[in-house]
């Protein structure tokens, strides 16, 4: 008698995948970063599991609603995911974190010290696969055409190619221990092109990009150079008296040019300041560059008159 298919053994899942299942769950609950998890546990019976998760929520907050949001969000997940009942899904709201921009703090030292468990944010690491594929290549191309001449000089009693005799012959006198400049010259090419490639090789790379704080454990997400230099020109470009406005992004300092057609210099280059800054910090790098701003009057501008003063 034959056993059906479906009553040959069991599947058994442990209660270690569960508790990370709906660890990830919380997390998803709300905004992305703004739940964190603590200390959860999980156990399964049968086709039945029971989940306890410890959360962070973000503070102000209405705590039965988003209690009741994660709660629900994780029995939900859990079940869809691992095929078990979860009659049962306790949360536990463990402490209340401040939002950065409600702090006054960086917001970098927020994600930092938290959600990301005290990760940090790493440049990207170019792949630099032209450099490689060149370099491959054409050492393939030396190495196989080299490879052929001496297997057919020993394998088949052939006599050695005309250019690499002649290529060896030059080599004795042409090299660098005879002075002469072509032989010096391609010694240095060499030394150089091993240069680069050791640099390119143990460094990352992507100096047009910049490492953004993770908004997730194990994510890394990058900006580029230049849609931070757009976003900067089209904030400081909106202000009242700025007619023009060009934006320089390093990887360590950021250069904001502008000129004043009409207003209060002091107050323009304030408001020009602050702006510039709000917007650098928006950008979640995770790094943020020095700043610094220029603003020159225009041809046309003119001093405000002071109050009192005779017109």
């Amino acid at each position: 008698m034959s056993v059906p298919a479906a009553d040959r053994g069991a599947t058994k899942v442990a209660d270690r995948a569960v508790r990370r299942i709906a660890e990830r769950a919380a997390t998803e609950a709300l905004a992305p970063g703004e739940v964190r998890t603590d200390r959860s546990t999980a156990s399964v019976r049968g086709r039945r599991a029971r989940v306890d998760v410890a959360v962070t929520l973000p503070y102000p907050a209405v705590l039965d609603e988003s209690g009741e949001r994660v709660r629900s969000h994780v029995a939900d997940r859990t079940a869809r995911l691992t095929g078990l009942a979860v009659p049962s899904a306790r949360v536990r709201v463990r402490e209340l974190r401040v939002r950065a921009a409600e702090a006054g703090e960086p917001e970098a030292q927020e994600v930092a010290s938290g959600a990301t468990g005290g990760s940090r944010a790493r440049r990207p690491w170019s792949a630099r696969r032209v450099p490689v594929a060149v370099a491959a290549l054409v050492a393939a191309a030396v190495c196989g055409v080299l490879l052929y001449d001496v297997l057919s000089v020993h394998a088949a009693g052939r006599a050695p190619a005309r250019w690499r005799a002649d290529f060896m012959e030059w080599l004795t006198t042409h090299g660098p221990h005879r002075g002469v400049w072509p032989g010096a010259a391609a010694a240095f090419a060499v030394f150089c092109l091993g240069v680069w490639l050791m640099v390119l090789a143990v460094t990352p790379g992507s100096r047009g990009r910049l490492a953004m704080r993770p908004p997730l454990p194990d994510v890394h997400a990058v900006v580029d150079r230049g849609t931070v230099a757009a976003l900067l020109r089209e904030a400081v470009s909106g202000l009242p008296g700025i007619t023009r406005a060009r934006v320089r992004v390093g990887r360590r300092r950021v250069t904001v040019r502008a000129g004043l057609a009409f207003g209060e210099l002091d107050a323009a280059r304030k408001a020009l300041t602050e702006t510039a800054e709000q917007t650098l910090a928006s950008c979640g790098v995770a790094r943020p560059p020095r700043l610094r701003v220029r603003l020159r009057t225009e041809p046309a501008w003119r001093a405000p008159a002071r109050g009192g003063e005779d017109g």
